[in-house]
């Protein structure tokens, strides 16, 4: 996965993340061939390029990534630690980010359905951030 490629996979993922999380990332470039997500407690994380596999993938792969950040820096804020929200089971778990003939979906771990393409999750309220 190059920087171009990288970058329009992050912009995706970001998508979803915009659409239904509290908590967003200050995003920046690394030295290296990677991206840090920063949260607003000062955290960060890495984003590694996924290797290998085919273009969904490494989005799903990506989106896995981010997935994790969310859920520590929702965690870090009190809110539900839960990210992607599941729209039949909220607050029981979240999505996972996986490939689905040649398409990368977020699907409902429990019934296995896909319920959006990565990038494509519908705006919803995903928990309000408490502040200390």
């Amino acid at each position: 996965m190059d920087g171009i490629e990288l970058a329009g996979a992050l912009e995706t993922v970001l998508r979803d993340l915009r659409a239904q999380c509290a908590v967003q990332p200050r995003v920046q470039a690394d030295d290296g061939s990677g991206v840090m997500l920063w949260a607003p407690d000062g955290s960060g994380q890495g984003l590694t390029p996924p290797p290998g596999g085919t273009a969904a993938e490494r989005l799903a792969g990506l989106a896995d990534q981010v997935q994790e950040w969310a859920v520590e820096a929702l965690w870090s804020e009190g809110a539900s630690a839960v990210w992607p929200r599941c729209p039949a089971h909220p607050d029981t778990h979240p999505l996972t980010a996986t490939v689905r003939t040649d398409t990368a979906v977020w699907v409902c771990p429990k019934r296995g359905t896909a319920v959006a393409r990565i990038g494509e999750l519908e705006n919803r309220w995903c928990g309000r951030v408490l502040h200390r």
